[in-house]
């Protein structure tokens, strides 16, 4: 059973559906419980991470993610706000995030006079794969994905860098650690490619 975190933020059953469309089973929930009993876990989001990660702690989903992730290896994607949510921090707020991966959370920096570079990012953008990847099988580099965020991953350790994407700087945009793996862009929008990443982490991933 694959479980989508369900911590307030985001269209949540819109990345259910997706599986729904791969004959896998997902449901949404905000149980410790059945996120401890997951198979995999999928993280996703849009919003503020400060209030995410509220959420998450208030619902107890912060121990249950660690002892899932950290202690029973369970795989987990995050996507877009989720994937931010890996990282130690954000510059959008206070709180602490997860602490999976080693990296900051910042904010995209537009270009003066520069119309194309303007936040937030929205649209369709170039992934460049710089890491193996089971997320990347079989899909060609260098495809396009869609974005949508005002904030971005950069990471200490290259090694935790899957892909990057350049929009007025660069930024990674996929991460993996281990069971561990996000994206910045969201697969659920982006069309066949983000249907056989997917199917992807559904069939190659743990």
């Amino acid at each position: 059973m694959i479980v989508v975190v369900d911590h307030g933020l985001g269209n949540l059953r819109s990345v259910a559906i997706k599986f729904a469309r791969l004959k896998v089973e997902a449901t949404v929930s905000a149980d410790p419980v059945a996120i401890l009993a997951a198979d995999k876990l999928i993280l996703p989001g849009v919003g503020s991470f400060d209030t995410a990660m509220n959420n998450l702690r208030s619902t107890g989903l912060v121990e249950a993610l660690n002892e899932a992730v950290l202690e029973r290896e369970t795989p987990i994607l995050g996507i877009c706000l989720g994937m931010q949510l890996f990282t130690r921090g954000s510059e959008e707020g206070s709180c602490p995030g997860l602490g999976w991966i080693n990296g900051e959370t910042r904010k995209l920096i537009a270009s003066p006079g520069d119309e194309k570079i303007r936040v937030p990012h929205v649209g369709w953008n170039t992934v460049v794969v710089r890491r193996r990847s089971p997320l990347f099988t079989d899909i060609s580099p260098g495809l396009r994905y869609y974005f949508v965020h005002s904030y971005a991953v950069f990471c200490d350790d290259s090694e935790q860098i899957a892909a990057e994407t350049s929009y007025g700087q660069t930024f990674a945009s996929a991460v993996t650690r281990d069971n561990i793996y996000g994206t910045q862009f969201h697969p659920e929008k982006s069309h066949r490619h983000g249907l056989a990443m997917l199917e992807n982490f559904v069939k190659r991933v743990g």
